[in-house]
């Protein structure tokens, strides 16, 4: 929780709604002077999330108007004739991003499964930023977060570690030696499907410094009231990833079961195949999980129809329980040939799991589940 306010005392940050603020003389002020450079709220939203990333060494939290921009900014740290080399089944917004734009300003990336015994071939001479995430978007693969940065310390690159997925009550990428951690807030560490909101953080002074450069530049930065609601967020945030946690393992358990599931993925399963770096580097397994459905496409869709307590929407991370088909929705902007060989085929779901009643979950799970007749 954050200090009680000065002045007042008040419990709660105080929400700066200004866009300006008073000088006494030309160039005279206590530190504030326009909101896209300095707004309290969001300073301690990012103190918080600095905190929460790295709380036993100093970091710099740097608060976007979303996910996306605070991926856009980090990738604004190389120049054109830069190459990334990214994980290949990450979040379809990043993709886009990676191959529509940054792609015309010479900024070119290569997926990679991210092993290492792969890395030299996937890697060229110009690659600058190694991109990770870890559970993945949406096949919830997991990558040794501390090998690959070594790896890349040794060649010089700046290791990202997208941490939507285990938010960093689960997982801390920085511990393991990455150098800028990038969260969609939106989820998890808001928590409530009400805002849209990104971070970076990062424990290396000359990277922060040059992304509160970009940050004012291009000057993507959240509303103070968003900043309020992440504060928010923020407060139950152990809480509520416990519950989320809790609900994922005790429906795995029965998904594991189900004739009309072929393929169940979650990093909790003894049978995944990197289950035990998981247990490595993460303190729990996350509430995402995703399966694919005999039936293919058709049944994805049914199955989806015919839930009562999931509702169909993108994004996840949120109180309530969602269900997403990243063929047409979250991944849809990926080239079909690159869905496939990844593995996003039309009948995988993507399941946010809620802190509703567990029991209550699974009877709707089993329920739509009944409906496909597989």
């Amino acid at each position: 929780a954050a200090d009680p306010e000065k002045k007042t005392g008040s419990v709660q940050v105080p929400i700066y709604q200004t866009s300006t603020y008073v000088q006494s003389d030309f160039g005279e002020h206590t530190g504030y002077e326009y909101s896209r450079t300095q707004n309290p709220t969001r300073e301690t939203l990012e103190e918080a999330l600095a905190d929460l990333e790295s709380p036993t060494e100093p970091a710099h939290g740097i608060a976007f108007a979303s996910g996306m921009a605070a991926i856009t900014a980090i990738t604004q740290l190389l120049e054109s004739g830069c190459h990334i080399l990214a994980t290949s089944d990450l979040y379809g917004g990043t993709g886009r991003l990676f191959d529509q734009v940054l792609a015309k300003f010479g900024v070119n990336t290569t997926y990679s499964e991210l092993k290492l015994n792969d890395l030299e071939s996937d890697a060229q001479e110009n690659t600058k930023m190694l991109w990770i995430e870890s559970p993945t978007n949406p096949l919830l693969n997991i990558h040794d977060i501390k090998k690959l940065t070594a790896f890349g310390h040794e060649r010089g690159w700046i290791v990202v570690v997208d941490n939507t997925f285990a938010s960093p009550t689960l997982q801390r990428p920085l511990e393991l030696g990455a150098d800028i951690v990038v969260h969609s807030t939106t989820k998890y560490i808001a928590g409530h499907s009400d805002l849209i909101g990104g971070c970076a953080i990062t424990r290396e002074p000359l990277l922060a410094e040059q992304l509160k450069f970009l940050q004012n530049t291009l000057g993507a930065i959240p509303s103070p009231l968003d900043c309020f609601l992440t504060l928010r967020g923020i407060r139950t945030l152990p809480l509520r990833m416990e519950r989320h946690c809790d609900n994922a393992e005790f429906l795995v358990e029965r998904l594991a079961q189900h004739s009309s599931i072929t393929k169940l993925l979650y990093p909790g399963l003894s049978s995944h195949n990197l289950h035990d770096i998981a247990t490595t580097q993460m303190s729990r397994y996350g509430g995402m999980i995703s399966l694919e459905l005999k039936g293919g496409e058709n049944a994805a869709r049914k199955f989806g129809k015919n839930l009562k307590l999931f509702a169909t929407a993108e994004s996840l991370g949120g109180v309530e329980s969602l269900i997403n088909h990243p063929w047409s929705m979250t991944h849809a902007a990926t080239p079909e040939h690159r869905r496939l060989e990844y593995g996003i085929t039309p009948g995988l779901v993507r399941l946010s799991i809620g802190i509703e009643d567990a029991e209550d979950l699974w009877a709707d799970i089993e329920n739509a589940l009944e409906t496909l007749n597989i």
